[in-house]
């Protein structure tokens, strides 16, 4: 069962990539919506206001994903496809990769359009850090306060982590599961009979 995503840790540097005069300007950012993509749309366009391009490609989710590119006005396919291109290649979720093109006055046909944006996504996605995170299942435990111990003594044994608590008469604790680890785990808390399990993904 493969339980892991590839990410980036953080949002990379501007990589600069150059061609008969015309500066291509990638930048990788790590987004888990498409709100938070509109979001650094706005701030790259704004501070590069003065750009003639602000190509584009994106790709959200870990079992299942979604994608969109964007030419951003270049021509069909010679921009946000090449930008999609190394996403795929790096096999990379949870990213949007921009590349701003401050025109040069010199035409470089579809070919160097493509050359240049995969090359400037390229720059940018290895001047980032790679990590690797697992893909994991959130649930919620409801259980009497007097049986605590017998749902610790589960949390600890398996290393379960609490998200949230509410410890009152009746507790609840909002729990992460590693989904490789879910069914051994949710099991181990079945067979205490005194807790009710909720999936909350």
């Amino acid at each position: 069962m493969i339980d892991t995503y590839k990410t980036i840790s953080k949002e990379s540097e501007f990589s600069l990539y150059k061609e008969k005069g015309s500066k291509f300007m990638g930048i990788v950012i790590p987004v888990k919506t498409e709100e938070e993509i509109i979001e650094q749309l706005e701030k790259v366009k704004a501070k590069h206001h003065k750009a003639r391009h602000w190509c584009y490609a994106w790709q959200l989710g870990l079992e299942k994903t979604v994608y969109r590119v964007n030419d951003d006005g270049e021509p069909s396919n010679s921009a946000g496809q090449p930008i999609y291109g190394q996403i795929l290649s790096k096999e990379l979720t949870n990213v949007l990769v921009i590349v701003v093109r401050y025109f040069g006055g010199v035409k470089l046909g579809v070919g160097g359009l493509v050359t240049a944006y995969k090359t400037a996504a390229q720059l940018a996605i290895e001047s980032s850090k790679i990590i690797t995170k697992t893909i994991d299942k959130e649930f919620r435990l409801i259980f009497e306060y007097k049986d605590m111990n017998k749902v610790q003594r589960i949390i600890k044994k398996h290393q379960v982590s609490i998200l949230n608590q509410k410890l009152e008469l009746h507790c609840e604790y909002q729990i992460c599961i590693r989904k490789s680890e879910v069914g051994k785990i949710i099991k181990a808390f079945e067979e205490l009979r005194c807790v009710k399990i909720k999936n909350l993904n």
